[in-house]
């Protein structure tokens, strides 16, 4: 599906919230409301941000998850931070690490969030369509990634 806004100015977008000096959960949640007007295949969008050994829930869009913490050792997020990096699942219902959010969910991506070399968080977003992530998807995810780093 193609962008409403292109993915470079999706990212000055994100690059101007960042900068607005509203509180960080307003432009986490500013950021998840941009992508979800912004590329329709996107059915859920949240962050998870790093509290101790766990995943907290961060601000969202889309249905509520019942996965407000997630363990390092668990779940396709927990596996984004062991891992160190950006995770892309085309059958959520083939991989083992998932949990199970809702039943419309097909696909998912975790794009992590760094900050001074160390995971600070994550930006999950799962999508009704298998496979419906590909490279122009993680490039833009982690350029949002990169310019939210600010926040933390």
């Amino acid at each position: 599906m193609k962008s409403a806004m292109t993915d470079n100015h999706l990212i000055q977008q994100v690059e101007k919230l960042v900068s607005s000096g509203h509180s960080r959960d307003e432009i986490l949640l500013e950021t998840c409301r941009l992508l979800k007007k912004n590329i329709s295949k996107y059915t859920w969008i949240g962050f998870y941000l790093v509290h101790g050994d766990e995943l907290m829930l961060g601000p969202f869009v889309g249905k509520p998850s019942p996965h407000t913490r997630i363990k390092f050792d668990s779940g396709i997020c927990g596996a984004a931070v062991r891992e160190g990096q950006t995770i892309v699942v085309d059958d959520v219902n083939a991989d083992p690490r998932y949990l199970a959010c809702s039943l419309e969910t097909k696909s998912e991506m975790v794009v992590p969030i760094w900050k001074d070399s160390k995971i600070v968080g994550e930006i999950d977003i799962d999508s009704g369509e298998l496979a419906a992530f590909n490279g122009k998807d993680i490039e833009l995810l982690e350029k949002v990634s990169s310019a939210l780093s600010a926040l933390f």
